[in-house]
């Protein structure tokens, strides 16, 4: 059975910054970028026993672009919580992950 993804009322805008951030770069790859972190939230849902990194939040890399998904796993209950999608290059301590 797989895992139900709940997501962080701020995923919405990291998701709408980045594609922003991409489609004013070249048009038609927001599209692209979100066509890779959806296909990676699919296989979250199958498989989210990544390593824990800190706070028992699990990271994602995707690979194309330089963003990585945060999550939670409650394994009781068979949830994946997506806490964030954060830009790789962007500095740690202007960013909510602490």
């Amino acid at each position: 059975m797989p895992f139900e993804i709940k997501y962080h009322p701020r995923v919405e805008e990291d998701i709408e910054q980045a594609f922003d951030s991409y489609e004013s770069k070249q048009v038609g790859l927001g599209s692209k970028f979100f066509k890779e972190l959806n296909t990676y939230i699919e296989a979250l849902s199958k498989n989210p026993w990544y390593a824990v990194r800190y706070d028992n939040i699990r990271c994602l890399p995707l690979k194309k672009f330089p963003y990585m998904i945060h999550f939670r796993v409650d394994e009781k209950i068979k949830q994946v919580y997506i806490e964030s999608v954060l830009n790789c290059y962007l500095d740690p301590e202007s960013s909510w992950v602490k």
